[in-house]
C-alpha cells in the first residue's frame, strides 16, 4: 500500500489582513509579504541544495530532486502571479478620479 500524496505547500498568507487596524495592518501586510518572500527563497535554496547533492552523488534521489525543483518553480510562479495582481490593483486605484 502506498502513502497518500501530500499537497505541495505554497506561500499563502497565514491570516487575513484587516484594513480596520490602520497602521497596524500595514505592518501585518509587510510581514505577510516578507514571510512569502522568505518561503519562496527557502524553496529555491532547497531545490538548489537538492540539485547539488544529486550532481555530486551524495545519495539524493532523482525524483526528490525533480520534486524540489518543481515545488520551487510553482512557488515562484504563484508568488509572481500574486505580485502581478497586487500591482494591477494598485494601478487601478491610482487611475481612479477623486
Amino acid at each position: 500500500m502506498t502513502a497518500p500524496i501530500s499537497p505541495i505547500s505554497a506561500p499563502v498568507l497565514a491570516e487575513p489582513i484587516s484594513l480596520a487596524g490602520g497602521a497596524k495592518s500595514a505592518g501585518g501586510f509587510q510581514e505577510a509579504l516578507a514571510s512569502a518572500i522568505r518561503s519562496v527563497e527557502s524553496s529555491g535554496q532547497q531545490a538548489s541544495t537538492s540539485v547539488e547533492k544529486f550532481l555530486s552523488g551524495e545519495g539524493e534521489e532523482l525524483h526528490s530532486t525533480i520534486l524540489a525543483t518543481e515545488r520551487a518553480q510553482l512557488s515562484f510562479d504563484l508568488f509572481m502571479q500574486a505580485r502581478n495582481k497586487v500591482v494591477s490593483a494598485y494601478q487601478e486605484i491610482m487611475r481612479m478620479q477623486m
